[in-house]
């Protein structure tokens, strides 16, 4: 199989200071599994990392054949935030679509067969050759892939169309994207024509999901979320607490994909570090807090749902964030299904739908300059 590093297309590219959102480099794709399609083309474009250093990041952009007659007019976009696929390697969304793997495209064919343009990004560290590990877990970086996406699919070029407007879905991790992008845009994306957000399964807490995970069958991803904040917080010293063995087990598991994570590290945390109870270090317990959701207030209508046997992210990380935007009188609404994770992700699905149709209904809200941050 291609290594990612093989790819030119890929590889990383060193930017300046300048406005994210900018298109580097696409190359049209195939992508014959999801009917219904025009084009489809992957993206390497600019945004920033929650310390807002520029980096490149890579995505998928697919748009759905044109109705046939009336007005030509720019289809709404939904930017699609998938679940985690892994740290490094060949697993970026981007690429599985391509190759016909990508877990979650189920819920992109439903929004293409809305007639509506899907961009799904690779997030911040994934698919781009050497720029890993995966920012796993990191809110801030994660809004600032989406919201930059949304803006370099809105900077093409597209002869006689109407700019349309944008909503953000997304599921357990990516539901945890789709949230803080729509925290995060009225500072950093205010020009962008948001409408609607939807996330499922929502990871409000990162800290309290690790501990839930740490030492069961799911240790993996407490591993990964440890490997994914140390990365996005690189400026801070997150990796004194690493023993010798936890430093090479960082270095390998920053290639690997979700499989394989939770297949070799299947350990406690503990056993990386040199004390048994590594959050409640100061500098951990300082990034766990600032990465809690909830901290910001969206503008726009947001739908939270979740599955009442989730196994994996608990209820209860999504009826508090669902209590705290209430609290600030966001505009959110809930539903809870009577299943297990992946059931509620498919059975949200048509709430999901419905939110995004009513969103893109409205009048445009009044949008602010295109910013410079």
């Amino acid at each position: 199989m291609t290594s990612t590093g093989a790819d030119a297309f890929r590889a990383n590219t060193a930017i300046g200071p300048g406005t994210p959102g900018k298109i580097l480099r696409t190359r049209e794709v195939m992508v014959p599994h999801i009917a219904g399609l025009r084009r489809a083309w992957q993206v390497i474009y600019t945004t920033k990392t929650s310390s807002g250093i520029p980096v490149t990041a890579s995505g998928i952009v697919l748009e759905p054949a044109p109705p046939t007659g009336g007005a030509v007019m720019k289809p709404p976009l939904v930017v699609y935030c998938p679940t985690f696929h892994g740290l490094g390697g060949r697993c970026a969304p981007s690429q599985l679509l391509v190759e016909g793997n990508e877990p979650d495209t189920s819920s992109i064919a439903a929004a293409l067969v809305q007639g509506w343009t899907v961009a799904v990004p690779d997030g911040i560290g994934l698919g781009i050759h050497g720029a890993g590990p995966h920012h796993f877990l990191a809110k801030q970086a994660g809004a600032h892939a989406v919201l930059d996406l949304a803006r370099a699919v809105g900077s093409q070029p597209a002869d006689g169309t109407i700019e349309g407007p944008v909503a953000v879905w997304g599921y357990a991790d990516g539901g945890r994207v789709a949230a803080a992008a729509a925290e995060f845009q009225p500072a950093y994306a205010p020009e962008l024509d948001l409408r609607a957000v939807a996330a499922g399964a929502v990871i409000r807490d990162p800290g309290a999901l690790i501990n839930s995970l740490d030492g069961g069958p799911w240790s993996g991803l407490a591993f990964a979320g440890m490997v994914g904040l140390g990365r996005a917080y690189a400026h801070l010293p997150v990796d004194h607490l690493l023993t010798d063995l936890g430093v090479r087990a960082v270095r390998a598991a920053s290639e690997l994909d979700l499989a394989t994570l939770l297949v070799e590290f299947l350990h406690p945390l503990a056993t990386w570090c040199e004390r048994p109870d590594p959050w409640n270090d100061p500098v951990w317990n300082y990034v766990l807090t600032h990465e809690t959701l909830g901290t910001f207030t969206p503008l726009v209508p947001i739908h939270l749902y979740h599955g009442l046997l989730d196994g994996l992210v608990p209820i209860q990380s999504g009826r508090e964030l669902f209590a705290e935007y209430t609290s600030r009188d966001v505009a959110v609404s809930w539903s809870e299904f009577d299943v297990t994770h992946l059931g509620a992700a498919d059975l949200g699905v048509p709430d999901v739908l419905t939110t995004f149709r009513a969103g893109f209904a409205r009048p445009p809200r009044h949008q602010g300059p295109n910013p410079t941050n």
